[in-house]
């Protein structure tokens, strides 16, 4: 099972970001989808889900509004869409899945909103 976050860097304040996740070695049209994040100093908080089909997304209250995940499952990819960033939401964002019961995570990419 693999992760890979990428579309981090760099915004901002009121800019926006896309981040991707490439998922691999598991049934990705299966599986639900979710996005956490690790605020500076903070443990690792939800930020949004999605179902394998797409047909159902999930928020945090913070983000409502703002972010919006979506799935390419011919891509075997899930996207976070980031609007209107404010700087609480800089953090490290991860990608997760669980397959058989354990949790699966990216690496992260880094999101830093700052002016």
């Amino acid at each position: 099972v693999q992760l890979m976050e990428s579309g981090g860097g760099l915004v901002q304040p009121g800019g926006s970001l896309r981040l991707s996740c490439a998922a691999s070695g598991f049934t990705f049209t299966h599986t639900v989808m979710r996005w956490y994040r690790q605020l500076p100093g903070k443990e690792r908080e939800w930020v949004a889900t999605i179902t394998s089909t797409g047909g159902s997304t999930f928020y945090t209250e913070s983000v409502k509004g703002r972010f919006t995940i979506s799935r390419d499952n011919a891509k075997n990819t899930v996207y976070l869409q980031m609007s209107n960033l404010k700087p609480e939401d800089t953090a490290v964002y991860y990608c997760n899945t669980q397959i058989e019961g354990i949790g699966r995570w990216g690496q992260g990419t880094q999101v830093t909103v700052s002016s």
